[in-house]
């Protein structure tokens, strides 16, 4: 029988930091693998539901993006494909694809590290997570632990120019 899931009721910037330290060490397994180094967690009640990095490459798909790993295996794992009361971290800014599966999967929260300028779909290029147009609204704190999120993006871009 499917789990029902409710909106979390409170947020604590040191539990966020606690989350999003574990996408960035799923970001430094993508790094490892020669992999653009995002890393993604998704969170219910308190409790890891999945961890996942980017593997386009690994997986030979376009679709493999970190936010897109943890939300099917989150899916699967909760026995839900809607994952209400659920938050999800990420150590930079969703693109428009991502930023779109977590509005079909009824994410609740969105906690992010650092912007995508060229991108990004929740505040730098489009604003997809707080649409009114859309029939679901994410909740959105960014710039956690954005040091350290755009530093591991800029390494792995720096050693291949």
């Amino acid at each position: 029988m499917p789990i029902r899931f409710e909106k979390p009721n409170f947020i604590n910037l040191e539990q966020d930091k606690v989350f999003m330290r574990l996408a960035l060490e799923a970001a430094q397994s993508a790094y490892l693998l020669d992999e653009v180094p995002i890393g993604a967690v998704l969170v219910f009640e308190e409790k890891v539901v999945s961890v996942g990095y980017n593997r386009t490459r690994l997986d030979i798909d376009p679709t493999a993006h970190a936010e897109i790993i943890v939300i099917k295996d989150g899916a699967k794992e909760m026995g839900n494909y809607r994952l209400a009361g659920t938050t999800l971290y990420t150590t930079v800014e969703p693109c428009p694809m991502c930023a779109g599966a977590m509005i079909w999967a009824r994410v609740a929260r969105l906690v992010y590290g650092t912007k995508d300028l060229r991108a990004g779909a929740v505040d730098s290029v489009f604003q997809l997570c707080n649409s009114p147009k859309l029939n679901h609204q994410i909740s959105v704190t960014n710039q956690v632990l954005e040091e350290e999120c755009r530093a591991v993006m800029q390494k792995f871009f720096r050693a291949r120019r």
